[in-house]
């Protein structure tokens, strides 16, 4: 069925297990959406797999000039468009030349971190920033940044790693925990703490038993003293790790997402443990969950591509 003029840009959301296709009218609301497995078993057919999204999303729209964005994990070289990825097969490949292949034009493509913080700069729990980072905290931890409403260039196209830069020394002896090996090969990086992933390792090293993060939380809010302490250990974890970002960055607002987002009293959570561990007089950023939730990727693709569709008319 198709739907035009009531949809104005288009996104696709890749990750290693799905792929996520929406549609979005004037006012940035979902209109349709559609979900597929990720094709995962060599580049070929993880470009079918795409194009058959990025052609629903058009024929849909019942515009071959639909801006589409494409958010997807890890990073674009911008001097040779060659991506990278631990998780989808289009590492030292060039995405977009293949995608040209097929449509014969272009569709932006940027970070899934960037993309989520591109929708919360714009509209969303950081409108009216000069500089925010957006987090996503989940099974891993990684960053984006927009500033003045835009993306800044970056030499080598990262986001902001910040899940494997090494939490620092002075925190892990205070609360006497291992140096923790990372998938990327190193060890001690912030993801290993402060993640989903993160905090399950953390609850069974201080309570010596396997608990989910649900758990966890569901003890600490009935009055459980162990589990609220594994909580605010894991705060001061996660408030020394923005520290770490404010020192180099100095944003004027974080905003939290993935699925430990969805924590009950996250956001003061972090912010309490900001205001103990902050360097001097510094005032500490604004802490704030995200306003679009799941779908706050997808949204920052879409408007990319939407406002990088008027740049060039």
């Amino acid at each position: 069925m198709k739907h035009e003029g009531s949809m104005i840009c288009g996104a696709i959301d890749l990750g290693g297990t799905k792929i996520e296709s929406r549609l979005f009218d004037a006012n940035m609301n979902t209109v349709l959406t559609q979900r597929a497995p990720t094709a995962i078993s060599n580049f070929a057919a993880f470009i079918d797999g795409l194009s058959i999204q990025i052609r629903w999303l058009l024929e849909t729209a019942g515009n071959p000039d639909l801006p589409v964005g494409i958010s997807l994990p890890g990073w674009i070289d911008p001097a040779t468009n060659h991506s990278f990825a631990s998780n989808i097969p289009i590492t030292g490949r060039d995405v977009n030349a293949a995608l040209v292949k097929h449509f014969g034009r272009h569709f932006p493509l940027m970070n899934d971190c960037m993309a989520f913080a591109y929708s919360e700069a714009h509209g969303g729990a950081a409108q009216g920033s000069d500089v925010m980072i957006g987090l996503i905290i989940g099974t891993g931890m990684g960053a984006g940044i927009v500033i003045n409403g835009e993306i800044p260039p970056r030499y080598n196209g990262l986001a902001l790693e910040i899940g494997h830069t090494g939490m620092p020394a002075r925190i892990l002896c205070e609360q006497n925990l291992p140096l923790i090996p990372c998938g990327c090969g190193k060890t001690g990086c912030m993801e290993r703490y402060v993640s989903g992933t993160g905090l399950a390792d953390i609850s069974k090293i201080k309570l010596n038993e396997t608990i989910s993060n649900q758990e966890l939380a569901f003890r600490a809010s009935n009055g459980d003293a162990s589990a609220k302490q594994v909580l605010d250990d894991w705060a001061d974890l996660m408030a020394e790790s923005l520290l770490t970002m404010q020192l180099i960055l100095d944003p004027d607002c974080f905003v939290l997402g993935g699925g430990l987002s969805n924590m009950n009293g996250i956001a003061e959570l972090i912010t309490n443990a900001f205001e103990k561990r902050k360097l001097g007089p510094t005032r500490i950023p604004a802490i704030r969950t995200a306003q679009f939730g799941d779908s706050s990727g997808a949204r920052g693709a879409a408007l990319y591509a939407l406002n990088k569709s008027g740049e060039n008319q």
